[in-house]
């Protein structure tokens, strides 16, 4: 690559020596602006997109958003409102999302990586601090290749799986693009109902669930799980790929026993046993942050949809095409909490202590991310309910809506349809902070930080608090 464009891997901020050159967390947030731009724009001249009439330019761009921010969210039935070939444009925003955050993010979490403790080249065995472009390069042909092996395989599972219900032509379809937009932790699917048809079908969930989870993980884990046990032979994994791994999998199995409490009686209560285990490992899987469902979340108990709220903000892994705050955040802000009451002030795991910066970083993510849904949730208060309005059920919807939207996880209470125009620009725009926020975020903090050369600190004054 040209010497000129490294700054875009490097992390560097050249605008104070050319005036003109972005930033890399200014190119991450341009280049998602303008792949929606593309998606709305097709939308709205492309033939053959629609089975009826085309979309209105906000529901162009609220699909477009949906479709390149991987979340799901859906104001008309992709199944019935589009032709194969507008299905085909929807996969293939989905696909140009989902590589795009992967390999930006794997770029960003690369440049912004030189920290011990979580740093992305200790994760990968990369003992240099300066990261060549040749090997940048081959990182991101890891990740390109890595997701259309994944999602490959997952479409031959699932086109084997259905092609004896379906027929092998139109199963052929449906497979390739469940196997894109679970790898990439959409949720779009080509059938009215999602996957309630398949609720009895474990094999389907087991599949789709797997790619959830593998898209979400991220490709840092992968990279240090292939480096250190295939290339270096050793049991001890990196950090961050420890944290996402039993992170991922505690929430996965107690949110599946809790599902499995709470719905046996309830959504999943006319399925045998064995497929009321699947469907409940399932709905731990796809709020972080998919979007399939194989049951109404408007009809889920209340205990149920608590938890599930829960998952969508927690979201998948960092440099995954999963959203929400991530996982290695909730785990340092939890491992944080137990220091505190064991009258420890620093993070440690393993013989390893976590940088204040990165702890830091990390309560800044929840900060931003409560601030921001808080400000949402009212917007959509004053656009969705009208001064006769008294039911709280309207609260409750918009609330999960916005959670939804800003983990850009797709699962909806019914609600996304009837939204307004006001309020369907607020999904959309949640959409996108959800997307690029965290990392976004992160990014800068991180650089900003590593910028900081003067070594000082203001006197101390107390504040109570608590």
């Amino acid at each position: 690559m040209h010497p000129r464009f490294r700054w875009a891997f490097e992390g560097i901020d050249l605008s104070r020596r050319r005036g003109v050159a972005p930033s890399a967390v200014q190119l991450l947030t341009l280049s998602f602006l303008a792949l929606i731009a593309l998606g709305t724009l097709g939308f709205l001249v492309l033939p053959g997109l629609y089975v009826g009439p085309r979309l209105g330019f906000i529901d162009a761009l609220f699909t477009a958003t949906s479709a390149v921010c991987v979340t799901g969210l859906i104001v008309v039935d992709t199944a019935t409102y589009f032709t194969p070939l507008g299905q085909a444009w929807v996969a293939l925003l989905i696909q140009l999302g989902g590589l795009g955050i992967l390999t930006i993010a794997t770029a960003v979490i690369v440049a912004i990586g030189r920290q011990p403790g979580l740093s992305v080249h200790e994760s990968v065995g990369q003992q240099s601090p300066q990261r060549s472009m040749p090997w940048i390069r081959r990182l991101l042909r890891a990740v390109i290749v890595l997701t259309l092996a994944a999602e490959l395989c997952g479409a031959l599972v699932l086109w084997l799986r259905w092609g004896p219900l379906l027929g092998w032509g139109r199963a052929l379809g449906h497979a390739a693009f469940h196997a894109i937009s679970a790898f990439c932790n959409a949720g779009f699917s080509t059938f009215s109902d999602s996957l309630v048809g398949f609720r009895g079908d474990p094999l389907t969930l087991l599949t789709i669930g797997l790619l959830i989870v593998c898209g979400g993980l991220g490709f840092v884990v992968f990279a240090d799980l292939w480096w250190r046990y295939v290339r270096r032979g050793t049991r001890r994994l990196g950090l961050h790929a420890t944290l996402v791994l039993a992170t991922t999998a505690v929430l996965v199995i107690g949110a599946a026993i809790l599902f499995y409490g709470f719905e046996v009686g309830g959504t999943l209560a006319d399925l045998p046993a064995v497929d009321r285990i699947a469907n409940a490992v399932f709905m731990a899987v796809t709020p972080r942050t998919a979007g399939f469902n194989t049951v109404n979340y408007d009809a889920i108990s209340d205990p149920s949809l608590v938890l599930t709220v829960f998952l969508m903000v927690i979201g998948g892994s960092p440099g995954s095409t999963a959203g929400g705050i991530k996982t290695t955040t909730v785990a340092l802000l939890a491992l944080l909490f137990v220091s505190y009451l064991r009258g420890r002030r620093s993070v440690s795991i393993r013989g390893r202590t976590v940088p204040p910066e990165t702890v830091n970083l990390a309560t800044g993510v929840v900060v931003a991310g409560v601030i921001i849904l808080a400000l949402a949730i009212f917007l959509l208060m004053l656009s969705e309910v009208s001064p006769e309005t008294t039911d709280r059920a309207v609260l409750v919807r918009a609330g999960f809506e916005a959670v939804s939207a800003f983990g850009t996880v797709g699962l909806s209470m019914g609600q996304t349809a009837t939204l307004t125009a006001t309020g369907k620009l607020v999904i959309t725009f949640l959409m996108f902070l959800g997307r690029v926020g965290p990392l976004t975020l992160a990014a800068a903090m991180a650089i900003a930080g590593r910028r900081r050369r003067i070594h000082y600190r203001h006197a101390y004054e107390p504040v109570i608090v608590g």
